[in-house]
């Protein structure tokens, strides 16, 4: 957000980037696979992808949760790759399921006759399969996909390499683990702990297919997990010859919590209120519109220590700090939420250490008490540490309790794949998280979840980029659409209230669509959100008065 215009976000410039949407698909067969990683469930993973061709998504996928999606583009044939270790003069299977545009499986580096097999594009997934011998002096190959120039992006899930591991020598994979047991559960996390396997230097934790961990003990925590919610859990081991086939698979229950932060209603508007004059009406709290659910105060100040912010009422609102407590306390007796936005254009707050995830926890939830805040806005536009800011948030969640609101609003670029900082910290925290209301302006074009590029001000562009958040992991109740209230509000971006509630409804409900139409429909879709509540009166509240009860009259 911006004390002028809203922040600029990355510019068409973004479009050329992949969408990496997380996850993965398991091991195809329950015997030994050399192959790390053969289901891209943890991203790219101990694979190589030119040119950053290649991602991992949620859709399609063959088995499991994800698959490897990779997109040629100009000289770059969208090659991915990984060495494994193998044995001299043996024998050996190669094999993966394809789909998509033309790609080809392979291996080199055998020390005999490099092998490879290809399919031409394919609507449905197709196995290919090819063998190989190496050479007297062969320890390792190289086993890759790749797509052909000018072609679109193909998707390959479940490789598989079968034969003799490498590694050390007289090395072999582990078997399975046994003794998989899951014990304390929490709201947000199951603790796990499994015998010990003869030969494994290693173990990788799966949650409902996919691989969350990589540890070197018999147990585990797994965190992040939603309140009154039932996971399935695998472990394999692992050594330099390759990973074990997965263990039996146990269900584990977390405790009820508080789920998604906070008493929000199911449908929410959310409105910045400008602590600020920059040609918007100037208003007090008890002017916002009745239509908003959370009101985000912007914005917080930072401070000379590290991480920590404080709130101050700008001189030119004439606002006594009683009269907005009060103003405060009024609109929370109406079933509102009032929390503390930090960041903004000029809200450079850095937290980039233990230390400052600390002073802002405490710095934050300082503010709360004064001022009566319900929760916290995460709207830094100078980048994010999602290690720290992690920290930062469950420390203010261990003090504020399951009552906390945490809304986020980053920049369309911020959430274009699930490795970038601001989608890391999102989902770090889902289980306290209460809505990602993403800026959907000032952006220019970018890719959706499809991989097709859309231009800003459109249906489509809403709907497709707020698929990759909902394909990525958030749950459909923690994705907002953020829009500027009225065309002042941005330099570029508005849409009228009718195409925003054509998206919702499109995501909601599968109608109003545009080009785009989702695989799924999301009823749970939490809302939407605008910049600013100021801009809105200005424009006599035109957009709430249109969005709010579409918002709330959704299914």
């Amino acid at each position: 957000m911006n004390r002028g215009l809203a922040s600029t976000a990355a510019t068409a410039l973004a479009a050329s980037a992949l969408v990496a949407l997380g996850g993965g698909g398991a091991q195809a067969a329950a015997e030994p696979n050399l192959i790390q990683n053969p289901g891209f469930e943890a991203g790219l993973n101990n694979w190589t992808c030119s040119g950053g061709s290649g991602s991992s998504a949620a859709s399609p996928v063959h088995g499991g949760a994800s698959s490897l999606k990779a997109t040629p583009a100009g000289s770059d044939n969208a090659k991915c790759s990984q060495t494994v270790s193998v044995q001299p003069n043996s024998a050996y299977e190669l094999s993966g399921w394809v789909q998509g545009g033309y790609v080809y499986l392979g291996a080199s580096g055998t020390g005999t006759t490099d092998v490879s097999t290809w399919s031409q594009a394919a609507s449905d997934w197709k196995q290919l399969s090819t063998k190989f011998t190496t050479g007297p002096n062969t320890t390792s190959v190289t086993v890759y996909t790749h797509g052909w120039y000018g072609q679109p992006a193909y998707h390959a899930d479940d490789l598989t390499l079968k034969g003799p591991g490498g590694g050390t020598p007289g090395e072999e994979v582990p078997a399975a683990p046994a003794g998989l047991a899951a014990s304390a559960p929490t709201s947000s996390s199951v603790t796990l702990s499994w015998n010990p396997t003869k030969g494994a230097t290693g173990y990788h934790v799966y949650q409902d297919g996919k691989r969350v961990q990589a540890v070197s003990g018999t147990s585990a925590t797994v965190t992040g997990l939603a309140p009154a919610t039932s996971y399935k859990f695998q472990v394999t081991a692992t050594n330099t010859a390759g990973e074990s086939p997965k263990s039996a698979e146990i269900t584990a229950t977390t405790t009820a919590g508080g789920g998604d932060g906070g008493t929000v209603p199911k449908h929410a508007v959310t409105g910045y209120w400008q602590n600020f004059d920059n040609g918007a009406t100037v208003q007090k709290i008890s002017d916002v519109q009745s239509q908003y659910d959370i009101i985000a105060v912007a914005f917080a100040d930072a401070t000379t220590t590290p991480g920590a912010v404080d709130f101050n009422l700008d001189p030119a609102l004439k606002y006594s700090e009683a009269q907005f407590k009060a103003d405060i306390k009024a609109k929370q007796a109406a079933g509102k939420s009032v929390i503390l936005s930090v960041g903004g254009e000029k809200g450079t707050v850095s937290v980039g250490s233990a230390t400052a995830a600390t002073n802002f926890a405490n710095s934050v939830y300082a503010q709360m008490q004064e001022f009566g805040f319900d929760g916290v806005d995460i709207d830094l536009e100078n980048g994010i540490n999602p290690t720290y800011m992690t920290q930062a948030l469950r420390a203010l969640s261990a003090k504020a309790g399951p009552d906390l609101v945490i809304t986020m609003a980053p920049q369309t670029i911020d959430m274009q794949s699930t490795s970038g900082g601001y989608f890391q910290t999102a989902l770090n925290i889902k289980d306290i998280l209460t809505v990602v209301n993403m800026q959907y302006y000032n952006s220019g074009s970018m890719l959706g979840c499809d991989g097709n590029v859309y231009s800003q001000g459109t249906v489509d562009f809403l709907t497709a980029l707020a698929c990759i958040q909902l394909q990525g992991g958030l749950k459909p109740s923690q994705v907002g659409l953020g829009l500027p209230a009225s065309p002042r509000g941005a330099g570029g971006g508005y849409v009228s209230p009718t195409v925003v509630n054509n998206a919702l409804d499109c995501l909601a409900k599968g109608t109003n669509c545009g080009r785009f139409k989702p695989s799924t429909t999301y009823p749970d879709i939490r809302g939407a959100m605008t910049w600013s509540t100021n801009w809105d009166a200005l424009a006599g509240n035109a957009w709430s008065n249109a969005v709010g009860p579409h918002v709330h009259n959704l299914p």
